[in-house]
């Protein structure tokens, strides 16, 4: 049984329908990538998955639930999602905003105990966050606030996190060390993590599947090796390109050509 299932979702902003007839499965600890080029649909579709918007048809269970039929409170248990835009117009503090993961797991009238307390300090520390703990989230770098958003929905307990570009603010250290952390969880906690991700190496390097998206249809789907070929890249980026073998870890490694 699949965690989630699509199935012919489609659905955008208003009347305008930006997926048309998406379906896949996404099985347990998949760490799935999502690429396609700008304006494909692929924001919109993680937003059609997490609730934030409404299919205009269609449909996205949870474990063969229908996710417009669990209580939020009860899906926001079991799904995370950390949006592309990391601004907070509000002066909490970092603290603050990651003990917010915790409030699917409160009771009414409840305030957090230390357990809760102890999880979002090590939701901070996976992220190499901590040192931020005391600071307002609106005095953060953008790369600040992206660590501390992937904290938050660290510290709901998720079985399933959604990231939309999740390192598109980060230097390369912190982009190599998130996804990592997000690996580590996704072999040895049993994390299923779904997220769009534009750099093509990072998604044929850290995904074990990718589902590769234009005008609101899935182009192919598959092994990194199986969608990252240059005839795929080149027919649905219109860019030349050359694909090699990564010889460290033999994932697909694409090389630009300049024009």
């Amino acid at each position: 049984m699949p965690v989630l299932r699509i199935e012919k979702l489609s659905g955008g902003y208003g009347a305008s329908d930006v997926i048309h007839d998406v379906s896949f499965d996404v099985e347990k600890k998949d760490f799935l990538g999502i690429i396609g080029p700008n304006g494909s649909g692929k924001s919109t579709l993680l937003r059609l998955i997490s609730r934030i918007l409404s299919p205009a048809q269609g449909s996205i269970a949870l474990q063969e639930k229908d996710i417009h039929r669990i209580r939020l409170k009860d899906l926001f248990k079991e799904i995370a999602f950390v949006p592309q835009n990391t601004i907070i117009h509000f002066p909490y503090t970092v603290w603050e905003i990651v003990l917010m993961g915790r409030i699917p797991h409160l009771n009414r009238f409840r305030s957090e105990t230390r357990k809760d307390f102890e999880i979002a300090e090590r939701s901070l520390a996976l992220t190499d966050s901590l040192v931020l703990k005391d600071k307002r989230i609106d005095e953060l770098s953008a790369g600040e606030r992206q660590r501390v958003l992937i904290s938050k929905a660290l510290a709901q307990e998720p079985q399933v996190i959604l990231l939309d570009e999740p390192t598109s603010h980060l230097d390369i250290g912190h982009q190599i060390e998130i996804l990592s952390l997000l690996r580590k969880l996704n072999r040895e906690s049993g994390l299923t993590v779904l997220a769009v991700l534009h750099d093509l190496n990072l998604a044929g390097e850290y995904c074990n599947r990718l589902i590769l998206i234009d005008k609101g249809k899935i182009i192919r789907q598959g092994l990194p090796a199986e969608v990252l070929t240059y005839q795929t890249i080149e027919e649905v980026y219109k860019t030349v390109v050359v694909v090699k073998e990564n010889p460290f870890s033999h994932k697909p490694y694409i090389i630009l050509i300049p024009k």
